[in-house]
């Protein structure tokens, strides 16, 4: 089964988009210096992302290569303390969101699979940056759940809770003064999401598409190895 973070939001048009997709977030920065040696000063992409230390940053292009081989070298390094490598803390934040579980090391296990890149900018949806020409970089790992109590409750939660509930809760959370986000957990046959991306043709692979009524974001195709998108770069 292929376990995901199921996303409700509020539109600026006041209508409720519900999608999925990988669990994971940015990369921290720990140790500014080296990546200011290489870049100058940073530029992050909003004043969220500064206080956070998200590398969400703005470059020139002309910085890109030198960037992402600054990354893949780091992130790769365990020794290396520059930035955060471990997806833990992501990983644990997004279950206290979506199941209010303290998701603790010990419930699974975490195998880097490698590095996923974009070469050609697009336009970010982001609302932090929106619009921006954005290339991305991915840490990917395999993380599986070892803990049969956790993994009962992860199917519980995503068969208990349809997207059209999830909705109602985010239209909720904004009428009682939230942002108008919500999150849950979405459990689908790992196979079967492959096969719906592997059913399209290579160069129109990299789209939104829908599983069993569920809609589920391209960014997806990051963590999945056996379907090839020519928008990504891959290496082990």
């Amino acid at each position: 089964m292929l376990a995901m973070e199921r996303k409700g939001t509020v539109r600026g048009d006041g209508s409720v988009h519900v999608w999925a997709q990988p669990f994971g977030g940015a990369v921290r920065i720990l140790d500014p210096v080296p990546l200011e040696m290489l870049i100058g000063e940073i530029r992050y992409d909003s004043e969220r992302s500064k206080m956070e230390r998200d590398f969400r940053i703005l470059i020139p292009p002309s910085r890109w290569d030198a960037l992402k081989a600054y990354c893949c070298r780091t992130l790769a390094d365990r020794a290396d303390h520059d930035l955060e490598s471990s997806p833990h803390r992501e990983l644990a934040e997004e279950f206290e969101d979506a199941l209010g579980v303290a998701l603790q090391e010990d419930q699974y296990v975490a195998r880097p699979s490698g590095f996923v890149w974009e070469d050609r900018p697009t336009p970010t949806g982001n609302s932090r940056a929106r619009g921006l020409p954005t290339v991305r970089l991915y840490r990917v790992f395999d993380v599986q759940i070892v803990e049969q109590a956790l993994c009962a409750r992860m199917l519980d939660a995503s068969a208990g809770l349809s997207d059209e509930e999830l909705g109602i809760l985010t239209l909720q959370d904004l009428q009682n003064g939230g942002r108008g986000f919500k999150t849950s957990i979405l459990t689908l046959p790992l196979q079967k999401v492959v096969d719906s991306w592997l059913a399209l043709s290579a160069r129109m692979r990299y789209t939104k598409i829908r599983v069993d009524q569920h809609e589920l974001d391209e960014s997806l195709l990051a963590v999945l190895w056996d379907v090839d998108v020519p928008q990504y770069k891959r290496r082990v």
